[in-house]
């Protein structure tokens, strides 16, 4: 556009929008911080998982008991082939009461491949069962373990199994 009137300087307007630099510089400070925050942030979905996964455990255990004395009968809890990492369920006779699907990512050791609770809601077993849950994609995150007492309670702590 030509000024029309030459004794008065042009009108500027004010910019608008981003400079390229402002711009590049934004994305480099925002890669550096994703870049500082990932580890952290797979050790804390490494974590949920696992608390998740005793959470389903554990629920799935008390489940089980309050079964066997609902229907004073022996109810079972299966790991699926391949361990309990791969699922479990929940059997009274042949009748399935709760199927619960694979967790991926994490490892569930049990003492057993099946826990068997009575009528009584006692565990057929000769010493308390313990799961251990740990992750396959995450040193850091912190280990879950189930203990399972003879009267048949289970109890969830933070940590390794001892």
């Amino acid at each position: 556009m030509c000024n029309p009137d030459p004794s008065r300087p042009p009108q500027h307007y004010g910019s608008y929008g981003f400079t390229l630099v402002e711009m590049l510089t934004t994305i480099a400070i925002v890669a550096i911080l994703s870049a500082l925050a990932a580890p952290a942030f797979r050790d804390f979905i490494a974590g949920q998982k696992i608390k998740t996964a005793a959470y389903d455990l554990s629920y799935t255990l008390t489940f089980a008991r309050s079964e066997a004395i609902k229907r004073n009968s022996n109810v079972t809890i299966a790991a699926a082939s391949g361990g309990w990492q791969n699922g479990w369920a929940v059997n009274a006779g042949t009748v399935n009461l709760n199927q619960h699907e694979s967790v991926p990512g994490l490892t569930i050791a049990g003492q057993s491949a099946s826990i068997i609770y009575s009528s009584n809601g006692r565990i057929q077993a000769t010493a308390n069962q313990t799961f251990s849950i740990s992750s396959n994609t995450s040193s850091n995150a912190a280990q879950r373990c189930i203990t399972i007492n003879l009267s048949g309670l289970p109890n969830t702590k933070k940590g390794a199994c001892s």
